[in-house]
């Protein structure tokens, strides 16, 4: 019989194995020597990341530097994927998710964006972000460029990265208190080595929308200049003022070069399920299922099931964070009225506040001593895009009480 207690079993001896790693000439081999790949060994450095892992090395810390809320998920999408478990869901599936998933995201897009989508063209993924994964490293070959639109999330640079492409950045212009896009400088900055365009809408961190008559000059571009367009539409219905943002599958042929990224953790309060999806052009199918069978094999199984139910009943809990996240972003316009040295461009979308501190020109040097000093965690704006070095992130989604303390503590240590 197997022993499954081996750590308590007397008579059971581990054997001893030869730990030194040498080389041929019988010299240890240090660690740094180790090969690794040059790509993943020289990632660029992600700010907010190390200031994450900071700040939960300490006690007591009251944290907005993540991207997400402080509603749990509902229990009508939990009990779906609780009864999926006990209905034997639990082996593997389909690697681009469930017949009955993939229909449901082409009813979603009918009932909210008026598009009917084949379910060919639509993709269930472990996240958005192995969404955006998948969609680089379908079209990326080593040393093509990448034109992104910053301020944008880390994570999604560091994707071209790990794909070999060379990221070349378009920052949004901060002007009249609101963001911008130039247009012009996004097309100047296409070259013949690029091979696609990365464009974040509604935006992570700023709240900024493309607008739609943006969104047509864009597509048209990308068509006459034979590009890909990687759109990441996350946060496409959290907009305040409309259902949601303009799209690219609103002016999209079925054949364009397109894929959007989305995903389930914002709307649903799903962050942990790590579940998204993506949509591409019909031939796009067997490429990346060809790529999700290698990567993972594709999603959860039973989480599907409960995707389906926050997609069929889930409104009215869309509903209710959206009205807290609009409050909330007025009670933060309205605190910061009083205070001349912080700067808030009004965020069409999101549950994101994209801060400027009058002096503050080491946005990391700022975040390490408001953790140390008042025990309260940000995002620095740096970990966005090289031009956002004075800038700090906020996330507003949260309990009005966690909320007001963290600004009482940023404008504490903002007035000192």
């Amino acid at each position: 019989m197997l022993n499954t207690n081996r750590g308590q079993d007397p008579e059971f001896t581990m054997p001893t194995y030869n730990t030194d790693i040498t080389n041929e000439d019988k010299e240890p081999i240090r660690r740094e020597d180790w090969h690794f790949r040059a790509v993943v060994r020289d990632l660029s450095d992600n700010a907010g990341a190390s200031l994450l892992n900071y700040a939960r090395s300490k006690d007591n810390i009251l944290s907005l530097a993540q991207g997400e809320g402080s509603l749990t998920t509902p229990d009508f999408i939990i009990d779906a994927a609780a009864k999926a478990m006990k209905d034997g869901y639990t082996k593997y599936g389909p690697v681009l998710g469930q017949p009955v998933l993939r229909q449901e995201i082409a009813n979603y897009y009918v009932k909210h964006y008026n598009i009917n989508l084949p379910t060919n063209r639509i993709y269930v993924t472990g996240s958005g972000t192995t969404a955006m994964h998948l969609a680089l490293t379908a079209v990326l070959n080593e040393g093509d460029e990448v034109v992104a639109v910053t301020p944008i999330w880390k994570n999604l640079l560091g994707a071209v990265e790990i794909a070999q492409g060379i990221i070349k950045d378009v920052p949004l212009e901060d002007r009249d208190g609101d963001w911008h896009l130039d247009l012009d400088k996004l097309f100047d900055a296409v070259t013949p080595k690029t091979q696609a365009l990365l464009i974040v809408s509604p935006s992570n961190p700023t709240g900024w929308v493309l607008p739609a008559e943006d969104v047509q000059r864009v597509l048209e571009f990308a068509r006459a200049r034979d590009l890909w367009i990687i759109s990441d539409e996350v946060y496409t219905r959290t907009t305040f003022d409309t259902d949601r943002a303009p799209s690219f599958l609103d002016y999209a042929d079925e054949d364009d070069k397109l894929f959007v990224v989305n995903s389930f953790s914002k709307l649903w309060a799903m962050t942990g399920w790590r579940m998204g999806w993506l949509i591409g052009p019909a031939k796009a199918e067997s490429i990346i299922r060809d790529i999700a069978i290698y990567d993972n094999m594709g999603p959860c199984t039973f989480s599907q099931f409960a995707c389906v139910e926050a997609l069929r009943h889930g409104e009215d809990f869309v509903a209710q964070q959206r009205d807290m996240w609009r409050e909330n972003r007025d009670y933060v316009l309205k605190r910061f009225e009083g205070n001349n040295r912080i700067h808030m461009n009004v965020p069409k979308s999101t549950f994101y506040g994209f801060l400027r501190i009058d002096g503050v020109d080491d946005c990391v040097s700022f975040c390490r001593e408001l953790i140390d000093e008042e025990n309260l965690s940000l995002s620095p704006g740096i970990a966005f895009g090289k031009s956002c070095k004075g800038y700090l992130r906020i996330c507003y989604g949260v309990d009005r009480k966690v909320l007001d303390e963290a600004l009482d503590r940023l404008e504490r240590f903002v007035n000192k």
